[in-house]
This record gives C-alpha cells, sequence and structure tokens, in this order.
C-alpha cells in the first residue's frame, strides 16, 4: 500500500516537469527547411557523341551481319530457259575470264535476260591492287580471293561456271573450245595421275572476250627461267618463299661475304605501280618486323628498283615522282633509274644503265631473288583469234575494237581489258569500267531484242508504230563507251601514299603522306567486290598492327 503511493506520487512530480521540458524545446527548435533540388545535367557535346559513335558502331555490325549473312546464303535464281517470259529467245553469252572486266561485267548483267555461261582456268577473282602486299603477309592471299560462284550466285538469273581454259574460238560458227586438266592428286597412300583433259564445245549468241594479257619479258634472256612474277595470287606466295629460302641460306655465310650480300638483294625491275609497291612492302617487312627476329638484317638487307625509263611511276604528276624519291631516299630502297635489263642468270642482272651525256655504261646487279614486273603480252588465243578475222591482222599489241566494245570484224563478239588495244591504259580501272559498261549495254540490249520479237508479231498498224518509235529510243540508248578517269593511287612505304585524284575535267588534286595512306586504305576496301573479302582485308591489317608481320615461309 505505501509503495503504491510513493509511485503514484512519483508520476505526479515527474511527468510535468518531463512534458515542459519537451514544449521548451520544440519552442526553441528552428524548423528544418528542405535542401533545394539540384538541377539534372544535361547531357554534354562529348556525351552525345559518344552516343552517336555507339549506335553508329550497332548499326555498321547489324549491317555487316546481313551482308554476311545475305552472302554466305544467296537466294533462289531464275533457271536458264530457252525461252524467256514473253516468248522470245533467250540469247547465249558465254563470258571468257574472271578478271577485271569479266567479273565487273557479270556482277552488272541482269542475268534473267541471258543464259550465262562463264568460263576461267581460276575460279576465283584477284583483287589485283593489293597483290604486293601478300608477300610480305600484310594482307593474306585468301583474302583479296572472291570465288566466282560466289559473285554468280548473287546474280538475279542462274549462271552455269566451268573451270575450264578455252583453247579456241571459232567466230565463224560461233564456238568456243575449252578444256579441263585434270591435276595429280594424292589418295590415301596412292598417287593418282588423271592427265586425261576433258574437252567440250559451247556455243554462244554473244560472247565476252576478257582473257586479259600475259606477262611480257620483252624477250629478254633468262626472265622466264630466273625471275618471279607477280600477276596471279600463287605468284605472290612463290615470291615470300624465293625470299625466305634466300634470308635462311644467306645466314650460313659469314657477314662479310660477297655471296652472302647477294642473296641478302631483293631486286625488283618495273617502275609501274606494282614494282614501285612490292619494293615499299618488302623494305617495310625488312625495318618493321624481320629486323626483331633476325638482329641487324636491315643493315645487310638491300632492296633495289629497276626502272629503264627515267622515272618511275610515270603515269602520275611529277611532284608526287618526286615525292616517291624521297620517301624511297629516306627508306633507304635504292632505285636505279635509266637502267635497261639485257639479260639474267642465276645470279646478276646485266643491264645498260644510260647516262645523261647520252653515252651508256654496262651494269651488274647480283641478287638473291628478282622480281619482274614488266608489261603486258598477248597470249596465244588472243592472237589466234586475230588471225582468224580480217579486221584484226594489224592488231600487234591487242585487239581493236569499235566505241561499242564490239571486236572490229566481229558481230557478236565483244572484248575488254588487257587483251585489247585501245587509247586507255591497261589498268583495273579502265576494264572495271568497261565491264560496269558493257554489262548497261547488254541489259539495253536485251530490252531492244524484246521490243523488236513483240514487233514482228504485232499485226495492229498503230501499236507497230509505238513500238518503232520505242526501238528507236532504245537504240539511241545504246551510247558508245566513254573512260572516265577517276584518279590513280599507290602506296610508297613507311604507312605513305600518293594518290593522283580527279574530279571531271575541271579538278585535279595531288597528294602524298601518312593522311593519303589512310585514303588509300580506305577505297581500296571499298573497291573490294564481297563483304566477307572486306572484312578479311581489315582483320589482317589489324592484326599486322597488333602483332606485326608473320616471319615463316608459308
Amino acid at each position: 500500500m505505501i509503495k503504491r503511493q510513493i509511485a503514484s506520487a512519483s508520476r505526479r512530480v515527474c511527468q510535468p516537469r518531463l512534458f515542459s521540458s519537451f514544449r521548451t524545446v520544440l519552442q526553441t527548435a528552428k524548423p528544418v527547411e528542405a535542401a533545394p533540388k539540384k538541377p539534372a545535367k544535361k547531357a554534354g557535346f562529348f556525351a552525345y557523341t559518344l552516343y552517336g559513335l555507339v549506335a553508329a558502331a550497332l548499326g555498321e555490325t547489324a549491317y555487316l551481319t546481313y551482308a554476311v549473312y545475305k552472302e554466305t546464303n544467296p537466294g533462289s535464281q531464275l533457271p536458264q530457259s530457252t525461252l524467256k517470259e514473253n516468248g522470245n529467245k533467250k540469247k547465249n553469252v558465254v563470258i571468257l575470264g574472271s578478271g577485271w572486266g569479266a567479273i565487273s561485267y557479270l556482277h552488272s548483267l541482269d542475268t534473267t535476260q541471258y543464259n550465262v555461261t562463264i568460263v576461267s582456268p581460276r575460279n576465283y577473282f584477284l583483287f589485283t591492287p593489293l597483290l604486293p602486299s601478300v608477300p610480305t603477309s600484310t594482307v593474306g592471299s585468301q583474302s583479296i580471293c572472291d570465288p566466282v560462284r560466289a559473285i554468280a550466285r548473287q546474280t538475279p538469273g542462274e549462271v552455269t561456271y566451268l573451270e575450264a581454259a578455252a583453247t579456241d574460238v571459232d567466230p565463224v560458227n560461233n564456238t568456243v573450245h575449252v578444256v579441263h586438266k585434270n591435276m595429280s592428286f594424292t589418295l590415301g597412300e596412292a598417287f593418282v595421275n588423271n592427265d586425261e583433259p576433258i574437252e567440250t564445245t559451247l556455243n554462244y549468241d554473244y560472247l565476252i572476250y576478257a582473257v586479259g594479257a600475259k606477262v611480257n619479258t620483252f624477250g629478254i634472256p633468262g626472265i622466264p627461267e630466273y625471275a618471279s612474277y607477280l600477276k596471279e595470287a600463287h605468284d605472290a606466295t612463290a615470291v615470300r618463299q624465293k625470299l625466305f629460302n634466300a634470308i635462311e641460306a644467306s645466314r650460313l655465310l659469314p657477314k662479310d661475304s660477297d655471296e652472302r650480300k647477294r642473296l641478302l638483294t631483293f631486286v625488283v625491275c618495273g617502275g609501274g605501280p606494282t614494282g614501285v609497291e612490292l619494293a615499299a612492302e618488302v623494305k617495310d617487312y625488312i625495318d618493321q618486323d624481320l629486323h626483331k627476329f633476325i638482329p641487324d638484317i636491315e643493315k645487310e638487307m638491300k632492296v633495289v628498283l629497276v626502272e629503264a625509263l627515267p622515272n618511275v611511276l610515270n603515269m602520275f604528276p611529277q611532284k608526287l615522282i618526286e615525292y616517291t624519291k624521297e620517301v624511297f631516299n629516306n627508306q633507304g630502297v635504292e632505285l636505279r633509274t635509266n637502267t635497261m635489263v639485257k639479260k639474267v642468270d642465276p645470279k646478276n642482272v646485266y643491264a645498260s644503265v644510260k647516262r645523261a651525256d647520252g653515252t651508256s655504261e654496262d651494269v651488274v646487279i647480283p641478287y638473291g631473288t628478282l622480281v619482274w614486273a614488266g608489261g603486258n603480252a598477248q597470249r596465244q588465243l588472243t592472237r589466234s583469234l586475230a588471225d582468224k578475222i580480217t579486221e584484226q591482222k594489224t592488231a600487234r599489241r591487242g585487239l581493236l575494237v569499235d566505241e561499242n566494245l564490239k571486236l572490229d570484224g566481229a558481230s557478236n563478239i565483244y572484248a575488254l581489258g588487257d587483251c585489247t588495244f585501245t587509247t586507255n591504259a591497261p589498268t583495273a580501272q579502265v576494264a572495271h569500267q568497261q565491264g560496269e559498261y558493257l554489262a548497261d549495254y547488254f541489259n539495253k540490249l536485251a530490252k531492244l531484242d524484246d521490243l523488236e520479237y513483240l514487233s514482228s508479231l504485232e499485226v495492229n498498224p498503230e501499236s507497230v508504230q509505238k513500238l518503232a518509235r520505242r526501238i528507236e529510243r532504245q537504240k539511241a540508248s545504246l551510247k558508245p563507251f566513254v573512260y572516265k578517269h577517276q584518279g590513280a593511287m599507290a602506296y610508297v612505304g613507311s604507312e605513305r601514299a600518293i594518290a593522283d585524284l580527279s574530279w571531271g575535267s575541271w579538278s585535279t588534286l595531288a597528294l602524298g603522306g601518312s593522311l593519303t595512306f589512310f585514303f588509300w586504305r580506305t577505297a581500296y576496301v571499298s573497291m573490294i567486290l564481297g563483304v566477307r573479302s572486306k572484312i578479311l582485308v581489315v582483320s589482317d591489317w589489324i592484326k599486322v598492327a597488333l602483332f606485326g608481320r608473320d616471319c615463316s615461309k608459308d
């Protein structure tokens, strides 16, 4: 009882004091103000740029993925047949060759209008501008090769490809004789040698003659036996193997021996774009990569470029020629101009140097590896065809064609590329434009043929007149071929290139340097036909930038 009274009294005493203290604190405390909200930061220029780059990268990746899928999974094609949908007869077109002219023609032709057959012993299209990069492994040989069948499957109409070599053309009977030579091969442990060739004859309504040319040795003794060429993919592989054979053999000899110096001398004969780019690539290879694995080889190895004319790259402006000479001098490439090769033996190039005073001096240039990058000469098939046509009897440097690329003296044979002789230089750019022009010409020719066929069936005079007017307009659209020079480019070493760019007849821009080198690479990638090859070439360049070039023989 006493305890309850004490507790009750304690509560009565403490509670008023406690509440009074709380009231005093609340009255004296200032209200807490909320912190002002900071405005949200707006994305700046760099953020937007980053977003744009990411979006562009994603878009490019999606596009490449689609393009690769489409290229590797071609859709259906209209099958070949004897008649078109309108009842007109389908003409047979036979294409000889798989180079720039032939493939550019095939790529742009409406193959639904013709029954197309392409014949070539080489079952791929070779992107020749990058061929000098192959011997040094800057680019792989497979990266610049597009299978002919893959290109043919991208066309709307079915195309027949035959891996064979044309051995004879009969312009009277409109036939082509082709031969496929079986190769020897190993089956398990047994060696199979099937030398029996398989031959057949093809009939054509139109023949597209684009067999190209062979290397011109100008009858110089020793060139065919001892020099390597750089015209096909396997040539580049052979050059690389010879280069490394010479390097490895030199390692067995004393440093001061003449034989070692000879083996370590790389000689290129020919001062055109191919010769200049090959010399530049090999010098880069030595200075940038080989010296890492073979110490001091850059001090011993020598690259020599031999040219019979006073200058290299004669198709370029003089200031770019001088720039090339300056780059070569800084690199240490030995440039020998006014030097005409007389003969070659297994170890030496014998040449005559023309002096400024008009006199000549005989010189001997030892070599370990020799590459001949001379001009072009007619193939035997081209000479044989010219001999069968009266109007071609005077054709010594190539077949003669008219303004529509039709062979002089033939009504249904069209020729283009290096096998012809025109006012234009025998370059890939010329052959490419000729192929695109001829494809457009044949697309229009097919429409003209259909109009004439419909006109022959029409009995209504008014309809006949309308068709006649359409036929005249279609004939007027068959314009002559006009070459439009778009410039020339060449790699000169040390990640520098030169470019002579033209825009019509009013502007020409001559450039040289590292920025031009980037433009050179970008332009060449854009010119490659297949998406697969574009990706492979860029991948090769990235691989070289990260890991360097390979130093093995193969």
